[in-house]
């Protein structure tokens, strides 16, 4: 037996105890996936959330810690994929969504909140001249291709290999089953001349680019300037509307990613921190395509959803982002995900372990991969090979020393977070190396 399938025998028998303990330690979890299952299929409504054997049942969180049903406790590195920012019932927050309550959640009518929310998020993104709400990511970003496709008249809309847009616009290998049916063309990320051929042959049906200017579920790959600048060009040749999906990127700066890089796209679209962590989307961009949603003009586009306004989503956005999400604190936040990231590599480069975090500022993913040292991971080609159960095996490790992020290995700081919380995670994935070193290496 060669000594890459001794080792390989040797993981599976790791992830396969670390498996058991897991069951061992968490049988109010267990118990309440089970009932789960029998009204809900595989026990779930949101399929990120699922992992085997059972997923953990969160029963409370505060600041930066969440407690499980069995009562374990838990430094919160997800985030709730990064929606979080403000970490679990921010006083600031709480205290603007009851003084709404105190009025009435839905009140049939304009409020006296959405214009003003409207307008911290027109300040604060170059390219949002005018935006309209939604009550997630994925109808944003829905409504961004509608108008990009009422706007031009065309109907093709050019995605990327690896792209995540929301539960209906899924690119993971390709449009997946769910997909809404728009006519895809897709381009391989980070590759401007791919990506400029794809273009130039199918220019004269495309309506919309959507891209991420960092692949989020896809492995928060960032991208590079230059192959947004390219698209940002190409885009303008054309008479393409160029879409950036900045439901997670907006966070890295106080104007998005698209304020850093000084490349300003023609829609932007945004999720659920802007409304406070709660359910909340938004998409906006230049005047004369979201004028096509102006109901005083003949024939304008329609846009329902009863809770598009909805007073609490509001409060808490207003709030979150006057009070709490100052500049100052989006600054502090990223530099601690930027410094995190570096150490967490130079740790693995230590350790000569398997393992790579990609990312930018506060949003970050852990790979298996063995390329720390060679070329850095530019597209989710780059991860073909690596060995999930490497992943697997220090998930559970984590989740033993308490500490919860993404089984996929996505890590989004909040707010509360601090230097002592990074640091523990740090010595925890210390901990993990130094114990499994023979298997990580």
């Amino acid at each position: 037996m060669s000594a890459a399938t001794m080792q390989g025998s040797a993981l599976q028998d790791a992830v396969a105890a670390a498996r058991a303990a897991y069951v061992a330690a968490n049988p109010e979890s267990r118990a309440r996936y089970e009932a789960a299952v029998r009204v809900m299929p595989g026990g779930n409504t949101r399929s990120v959330l699922y992992y085997e054997p059972f997923p953990l049942c969160i029963a409370r969180g505060d600041g930066a810690r969440l407690w499980d049903a069995d009562g374990h406790a838990y430094l919160d590195f997800l985030g709730e994929f990064t929606a979080a920012i403000y970490g679990h019932s921010h006083p600031a927050i709480r205290a603007a969504i009851d003084a709404a309550l105190d009025g009435g959640i839905n009140l049939s009518g304009h409020n006296l909140l959405e214009a003003e929310l409207a307008g911290i998020v027109c300040a604060r993104f170059p390219s949002i001249e005018r935006v309209r709400f939604t009550n997630s990511g994925t109808e944003a970003n829905l409504l961004a291709l509608a108008a990009a496709i009422a706007h031009t008249g065309r109907r093709g809309v050019l995605a990327f290999k690896g792209a995540y847009h929301g539960g209906v616009l899924t690119f993971g290998a390709g449009p997946a089953p769910v997909n809404v049916p728009h006519h895809y063309v897709m381009a391989p990320y980070n590759d401007l001349a791919g990506t400029m051929a794809q273009i130039e042959a199918h220019s004269r049906e495309l309506a919309a680019i959507l891209v991420e200017p960092m692949l989020g579920a896809g492995g928060c790959i960032p991208a590079d300037p230059a192959f947004l600048a390219g698209l940002r060009a190409a885009a303008t040749r054309h008479g393409i509307v160029l879409i950036f999906d900045e439901v997670m990127t907006s966070r890295l700066s106080p104007s998005g990613r698209q304020g850093l890089l000084g490349i300003v796209p023609d829609m932007t679209t945004l999720g659920k921190y802007i409304g406070g962590g709660s359910s909340f989307g938004a998409f906006g961009g230049k005047e004369e395509i979201m004028a096509q949603f102006d109901p005083r003009r003949v024939g304008a586009l329609s846009h329902a959803g009863t809770f598009n306004n909805n007073v609490v989503s509001m409060a808490a956005g207003i709030a979150g982002m006057t009070k709490v999400l100052t500049p100052d604190a989006i600054r502090i936040l990223n530099a601690r995900g930027d410094a995190l990231r570096d150490g967490l590599n130079a740790l693995f480069r230590r350790h000569g372990a398997r393992l790579q975090v990609t990312g930018l500022g506060s949003i970050m993913n852990l790979h298996a991969t063995a390329r720390a040292d060679a070329a850095p991971i530019r597209s989710p080609e780059d991860l073909a090979g690596a060995d999930p159960l490497v992943k697997d095996l220090v998930f559970f490790d984590l989740i033993a020393r308490g500490f919860y992020l993404a089984r996929r290995g996505l890590i989004a700081l909040s707010l509360p977070v601090g230097d002592a919380d990074t640091a523990a995670l740090m010595a925890a994935f210390d901990d993990v190396l130094a114990t499994r070193s023979p298997l990580l290496t």
